[in-house]
């Protein structure tokens, strides 16, 4: 139960710090391109670095609680991207080359898919 207490909690604030960095963005960006989601998940695949990286290094003894709350909780909302970056990272770092280019792969294409699968579902198949 404390796991999903962490998790809930640093989710919402990562979900409000998205909301207003990509809402801070847009003042400056009026144009098409989805630039404050860009960079979101480049602030957030960053950050998920560092903090994996330092809670490894320094925090070993409350890594599991702190990584619960900062990596899948407050940047796990802040960009799911930063979830996914680690994942891949992962997969590299054991030398599964193959399951990483495949988890991109279906990570991008199925995704894209779906969520055009669920606007023609929902427009009554004009997408």
């Amino acid at each position: 139960m404390q796991a999903f207490l962490l998790v809930g909690a640093g989710g919402a604030l990562g979900a409000m710090s998205r909301h207003a960095f990509s809402m801070a963005i847009g003042r400056f960006w009026p144009g098409s391109f989805p630039l404050a989601i860009l960079l979101v998940n480049i602030v957030g695949a960053l950050m998920m670095g560092i903090t994996i990286g330092l809670l490894a290094r320094f925090m070993p003894a409350w890594q599991a609680e702190a990584r619960l709350f900062l990596a899948v909780g407050l940047l796990g909302g802040f960009t799911t991207f930063s979830s996914f970056s680690l994942d891949t990272i992962i997969l590299i770092e054991r030398g599964e080359l193959a399951h990483a280019a495949l988890y991109v792969a279906l990570s991008v294409v199925v995704c894209l898919a779906g969520l055009y699968l669920g606007l023609l579902i929902t427009r009554g198949g004009a997408a």
